[in-house]
């Protein structure tokens, strides 16, 4: 994989919101590195030798949550010197940080915490399902409550603790529920800490870390690069294709938005620069081919594993669910490019890469662990399972490759590597459990429900425009998966009640919760990509914005009509064919219509026309088709009148 500059680095660990890691170094960082290995060997083995369920949650917890004290800078200290205009005290000189006495103190607390109850798990169990927790039980689960906000407060940023506390709040004095009923609820079942959040980080999560951390150990990423670079080579759309299909590619490694935007970016910018791109188009291209592989099979998100699990149903389903969308996504991209292309007058550009067929024919077999997760599945394997054996065949070929053949030190650093991506990850979904507790045992979730459905006066149009904007606003503060978590139990509900199935409200939630990173006026893949190019970051964010555009209309579709079924791959064949057909040429109306090359008229009608198509209904289609050729006919006539020849 392309290294990343100091500069890059700099700003990914800026902006993007699961921060990085400190810098560790000597025993320390051995031994936090062999620590973060055997939770992965632990995950692995789990797989084949199941543990029960609340059991393994909280020996998850009990080994990642001391890892992120560890791991992750307090900044608190920084901030208190700040205000007392103190100076900072001088930095090593290779760069590293050690944890401090408080980070220590945290992690055993950590650990001893979620060790109490894994003592003796059985009477644990009975004392919190009989209402006779002891004082240490509760005294334990209290601590353990304020950990998790602080381990939240350190890897995310603080608006999402403040969230977890203000629901405490509202259960303790506005339901005025003792503090043991909290506790019980939140420290000894799975409808807390451990519920299904932390089921996904335990069980999925960190199996397709590991996974993208093999891949990546094995030569992938550099692959999917070059492939990207050879596959286009002769338009002057080329380069702006080629950075698209990159970042897709390089997503399933990296599993985020605003890495894959700035791991793209050192080898992608300067090709778009040389093609003529402006920078701020040049950002757009990077940061939703980024964004867009957080929506893409075969891995998506950390929040579809939480659909599958939500809807009861086999990870393999949700990838049906995502896969029309995404091809929507990826068109809408394609086509505002090649206007673009036009419209900045880009040229092509020589690239140094190998030839598309030598380069399939020498390193193609790292697409076989991919195809081999889907098949796998497909044959009713779990996705656990799936992965796990798609993981092994990964490493095994990459002793095809002399350069990236995976021998023990390789193999002990993308095990520890996979613990330490899913740290953030962990520490979101078990405090995202004292939301889903709080809800649980007062009842809000109906309340917000009916909150929202009286303001919406019962409209699924007006709820769902409510919805929409709701997710995205509470995406720009905290991460995906946790604005995912919080809007699902709250805002999902509302959509049920208005008629709307579970697979489409939860996949309207999930892909406004994914567009909030490109969404101004944070934008974090955005912010990311103008600091790589120099652009000016809101016109980079507009331009994301426009890139991305069909992904915010198109769920909708899904809503609001009853053949939006139909583009989540459920009905018949025919139904699913027709309805890809008009939306496809609805993404083409978006694009005339925010491409610039047109005029205005042209333009407004190219955008009713899409909105029409969008409707997914016979009379709609037709009257958007109709406007759709009105404005075609209005481009002909004003392109003849003002070239006659």
């Amino acid at each position: 994989m392309t290294e990343l500059s100091d500069r890059e680095a700099e700003l990914l660990s800026a902006h993007e919101q699961e921060r990085p890691a400190r810098r560790l170094a000597g025993p320390l960082r051995l031994g936090v590195w062999v620590v973060g290995g055997l939770l992965s060997v632990y995950s692995l083995l789990v797989v084949f030798r199941p543990v029960e369920a609340i059991e393994h949650r909280m020996t998850f917890l009990a080994v990642a949550l001391p890892l992120v004290f560890l791991c992750y800078r307090s900044g608190l200290a920084a901030r208190v010197r700040r205000l007392l205009r103190r100076p900072a005290p001088a930095p090593r000189e290779d760069g590293t940080e050690w944890p401090t006495v408080a980070d220590w103190l945290l992690a055993a607390a950590s650990l001893a915490v979620l060790l109490h109850p894994l003592a003796d798990m059985d009477a644990f169990r009975e004392r919190g399902s009989g209402a006779a927790m002891t004082d240490l039980d509760i005294v334990a689960g209290v601590v353990l409550t304020v950990l998790l906000l602080e381990a939240v407060r350190r890897t995310v940023g603080a608006i999402f603790s403040v969230i977890c506390v203000l629901f405490l709040l509202y259960t303790y004095y506005v339901a005025a529920l003792p503090i043991d009923w909290i506790v019980s609820q939140l420290y000894t079942g799975t409808e807390g800490f451990f519920g299904v959040p932390m089921q996904v980080a335990a069980s999925y999560i960190i199996l397709f870390t590991i996974y993208g951390a093999v891949l990546d150990h094995s030569g992938a990423s550099k692959f999917f690069i070059d492939l990207s670079f050879a596959a286009f080579r002769r338009s002057r759309a080329a380069p702006g294709r080629t950075v698209t299909t990159a970042g897709f590619l390089l997503g399933t490694v990296s599993g985020s938005g605003v890495a894959t935007t700035v791991s793209l970016g050192s080898v992608a910018w300067p090709v778009l620069r040389r093609a003529g791109y402006p920078k701020e188009a040049a950002g757009g291209i990077l940061a939703a081919g980024g964004i867009g592989a957080i929506l893409s099979p075969p891995t998506l998100g950390a929040a579809a594993f939480i659909i599958a699990e939500y809807l009861g149903t086999g990870y393999l389903q949700v990838l049906l669910y995502a896969t029309i969308p995404t091809i929507l996504y990826y068109l809408g991209i394609f086509l505002a490019i090649e206007i673009d292309s036009r419209r900045f007058g880009t040229h092509t550009v020589d690239v140094d890469a190998p030839r598309i067929g030598r380069l399939l024919l020498r390193f193609g077999y790292h697409f076989s662990s991919l195809i081999l997760i889907v098949v796998l599945m497909a044959m009713e394997r779990s996705a656990f399972q799936s992965v796990v054996i798609a993981t092994a065949v990964a490493f095994l070929l990459s002793f095809l490759d002399p350069k990236h053949r995976m021998g023990p030190k390789r193999v002990g650093q993308a095990l520890a590597k996979g613990t330490l991506e899913v740290l953030p990850v962990t520490a979101v979904c078990a405090a995202a459990g004292i939301i889903v507790g709080a809800i649980t045992l007062t009842g809000l979730g109906q309340q917000l429900a009916d909150i929202i459905i009286g303001v919406g006066a019962g409209n699924l149009v007006i709820t769902t425009v409510m919805a929409a904007l709701a997710v995205l606003l509470l995406g720009l503060a905290v991460p995906v998966t946790a604005s995912f978590i919080i809007t699902a139990v709250i805002i999902a509900p509302a959509l049920f009640e208005l008629g709307v199935d579970r697979p489409e409200a939860y996949m309207f939630i999930f892909y406004y919760a994914v567009l909030s990173e490109v969404s101004p006026p944070t934008a974090l893949s955005a912010v990311a990509a103008a600091a790589i190019t120099g652009g000016n970051t809101y016109k980079t964010m507009m331009m994301t914005w426009r890139y991305t555009l069909p992904a915010f209309l198109v769920p909708f579709a899904f809503v609001l009509t009853p053949n939006g079924q139909a583009l989540l791959g459920q009905g018949p064949i025919g139904t699913v064919l027709l309805m890809t057909a008009v939306s496809a040429v609805a993404v083409a109306a978006l694009a005339v219509a925010t491409g610039g090359m047109a005029a205005w008229p042209e333009r407004l009608l190219a955008a009713v026309a899409a909105v029409l198509l969008l409707f997914l209904e016979p009379v709609p289609i037709v009257a958007g088709l109709a406007v759709l050729a009105v404005a075609a006919v209005v481009h002909l006539v004003r392109r003849r009148r003002r070239d006659p020849a």
